[in-house]
């Protein structure tokens, strides 16, 4: 399980290589959570999301070695174009296994940035299945999108600059999908102050780490039918345990509320986020019994929203 001391040191590895991204607060949205709400917006971070913490974290630990074999991954965009752009600067190439009804903006992302893809349907089957035929049919380095210690590691990098910054932070919630932002998390800043409190936000269409929170075991997707691309992924085998031992819960988001929130980000901040962090906000206006009269940090994972598709039109 990665410690304070591990993240403190991947900071000081990654930090010429990313953005110390800005938080922001909002009194309207303050006023309507009745909380202290302060937003670390990764929107803003290179190549579009938090992921470029743990990519670039990982592809500094590979030999040249591993580099000239080229690197191979899973994604659903945002990963993918973080290790792309991370390999790309390091002069080595990336394959980026991606479902077939990923975002177009995503899609331009990794290639944008370098990665080849290899299609996949959109399920973890098939994706397992196409990133395993890659791995042995070009011999690259894996490097896991979120199972990973490094990658962990990385993540966990968000929420150090985001206590260094508001250090006295009474909860911490951040997006949990295949568990690496919130693991990362949950190994800092747990350990930071051991009084902190640490939430997960899910969607409902997609809640395979709430149920396996509750029966004490990795539990499958039954669906993968949401909004936020960005969080269909299955609970990692190395990620489970961490949040199983350390988070305060799980707290499950219908399509509805993450819309709405959404929008409501866009409107009220007037900033660029993708349906999988609005979660995030989405979960403190729905748990007022929780979060109210707290400061609360909210990690808002990223921007990479297809500007044609925006859900509110449909």
């Amino acid at each position: 399980m990665p410690t304070l001391k591990e993240i403190q040191k991947a900071h000081s590895r990654i930090k010429p290589f990313i953005h110390n991204t800005p938080v922001l607060t909002n009194s309207s949205l303050d006023h309507l959570s009745q909380a202290e709400l302060f937003f670390k917006c990764e929107n803003f971070q290179k190549a579009g999301s938090f992921k470029i913490r743990g990519a670039t974290n990982a592809v500094l630990q590979l030999s040249e070695e591993d580099l000239y074999k080229g690197v191979a991954t899973a994604s659903s965009g945002n990963h993918g174009a973080a290790l792309s752009m991370a390999v790309t600067a390091l002069g080595g190439k990336t394959k980026v296994v991606m479902p077939n009804n990923t975002p177009d903006i995503k899609i331009r992302n990794v290639k944008r940035n370098g990665g080849q893809i290899i299609w996949c349907e959109p399920n973890q089957i098939s994706r397992d299945k196409a990133l395993r035929e890659v791995l042995e049919d070009t011999g690259s380095i894996l490097v896991h999108p979120y199972n990973d210690n490094h990658i962990i590691c990385g993540q966990g990098t968000t929420s150090l600059e985001l206590m260094d910054e508001c250090p006295d932070l009474d909860i911490l919630i951040t997006p949990v999908s295949g568990g690496g932002l919130l693991g990362g998390t949950l190994c800092y800043a747990k350990e930071k102050n051991k009084n902190i409190q640490v939430y997960g936000a899910e969607p409902m269409e997609a809640d395979d780490a709430y149920r396996s929170l509750l029966s004490g075991e990795i539990q499958s997707n039954e669906t993968t039918n949401t909004i936020c691309d960005g969080l269909r992924a299955q609970i990692g085998t190395i990620t489970f345990p961490i949040i199983r031992d350390k988070v305060n819960g799980i707290i499950p988001i219908s399509e509805k509320d993450i819309i709405s929130t959404m929008k409501m980000i866009w409107e009220r901040m007037k900033i660029i986020v993708e349906p999988s962090c609005a979660i995030a906000l989405a979960a403190v206006l729905n748990n007022k019994n929780i979060f109210s009269d707290k400061k609360v940090g909210l990690i808002l994972s990223g921007g990479n929203v297809d500007l044609d598709q925006l859900p509110w039109f449909d």
